[in-house]
C-alpha cells in the first residue's frame, strides 16, 4: 500500500514539472531566438518482490535460510531525467532595423553519439567572465556605440572582440562582414556547438558551456554552411499547438494521479477505522 503511494506521488511530481516546462515555452512563443524545452520522463528501476515459502525450484534466503519463491516486479515510480533544448530553426520575421540580425542554418555536422545536428550561436561577452550564446539576433547600439544585446551584453566579432560603431548605418553581408561604406570593418562572431544538448541554458534565451571553455567559432568549421540576414529576427520555434496538447495530456495525467492517491487514502482510511477494530 505504501509502496503505491509513493508510484503515485512520483508521477504527480514528474507530472508537475512537465507542466512547469510547458506553460515556460508557451510563455516564450513570442520571445525572438528562444528555444523550446524538452523532457524526458523514465521509471526507476522495477524492485523483484519474492515470498518466503515452499517453491519448486527452491531458492534459499543466505540470510534466513528459508526457501523464496519470486512473486514478480513492481514500480517504483518514475522521474524527469533531463531538459534538453531544441535546437531547430525558428521562424524569421522582418524588422528592418539595421542592428536586426538573424542566423540562417545551413550544413550542420550531426554528432555520431547522439544522432544529432550541432547548432549555431552569437558569440556575447558574459557579465561573469567567458562567453554567453543566443540565437536571438535582437541588438541594438548603446550610448558609446558598442552593439549589444537587450540585457546590454557586448556582441562579439569573430575575434572575440566587441564590436563599436559610429551609429546604425552599416550593412552586413551573409558571411557577418559589417561594411561601412562599402569597406569591411568587422566580422559578427558565430560559435558552433557540436553537441548542443551538453550547454547550460540559462535565463534570457543564453546559453554557456559546462566548463567555461569558448566554443569553436563556426567560420573555421569546413562542414559548416549558413548564412546571416540583416533586418530579421528568428523567431521562437515553440509549437503552440503541439505544446497545448502536451499541456493537457500532462493535466489530465497528473489529474488521474491524484484520484489513485485519493482511492489510497480511503483505503488507508477503511483500514485503519473498520480492519483496526477488529
Amino acid at each position: 500500500m505504501f509502496r503505491g503511494f509513493n508510484t503515485v506521488a512520483s508521477g504527480m511530481i514528474a507530472q508537475q514539472r512537465r507542466t512547469e516546462l510547458l506553460t515556460n515555452n508557451m510563455a516564450n512563443a513570442n520571445t525572438p531566438g528562444f528555444k523550446a524545452d524538452q523532457s524526458t520522463i523514465r521509471s526507476f528501476p522495477d524492485m523483484l518482490m519474492s515470498r518466503l515459502g515452499p517453491t519448486k525450484i527452491p531458492t534459499e534466503n543466505p540470510i534466513s535460510g528459508k526457501s523464496l519463491s519470486t512473486v514478480g516486479g513492481i514500480s517504483t515510480g518514475v522521474y524527469m531525467s533531463e531538459i534538453v533544448a531544441l535546437q531547430t530553426q525558428g521562424q524569421l520575421k522582418q524588422t528592418d532595423l539595421n542592428t536586426d540580425l538573424a542566423l540562417i542554418d545551413g550544413g550542420l555536422p550531426v554528432d555520431a553519439e547522439s544522432g544529432k545536428a550541432g547548432a549555431l550561436f552569437f558569440r556575447l561577452e558574459h557579465t561573469a567572465g567567458g562567453e554567453a550564446y543566443t540565437r536571438n539576433g535582437n541588438f541594438t547600439l548603446d550610448a558609446a556605440g558598442f552593439l549589444t544585446n537587450a540585457q546590454g551584453l557586448y556582441v562579439l566579432n569573430s575575434s572575440g572582440q566587441r564590436i563599436q560603431m559610429q551609429n546604425d548605418d552599416f550593412r552586413v553581408g551573409d558571411d557577418g562582414q559589417i561594411y561601412v561604406d562599402n569597406e569591411s570593418v568587422s566580422q559578427i562572431g558565430v560559435s558552433f556547438a557540436a553537441t548542443p544538448d551538453r550547454l547550460v541554458k540559462q535565463d534570457n534565451g543564453l546559453f554557456r558551456t559546462k566548463d567555461g571553455n569558448e566554443l569553436p567559432s563556426a567560420y573555421d568549421n569546413g562542414e559548416v554552411s549558413f548564412a546571416m540576414q540583416q533586418g530579421y529576427i528568428e523567431g521562437s520555434n515553440v509549437d503552440t499547438a503541439k505544446t497545448m496538447t502536451e499541456l493537457m495530456s500532462a493535466y489530465r495525467t497528473f489529474e488521474a494521479n491524484q484520484k489513485i492517491l485519493q482511492a489510497y487514502d480511503q483505503s488507508m482510511q477503511k483500514t485503519v477505522n473498520e480492519v483496526g477494530r477488529v
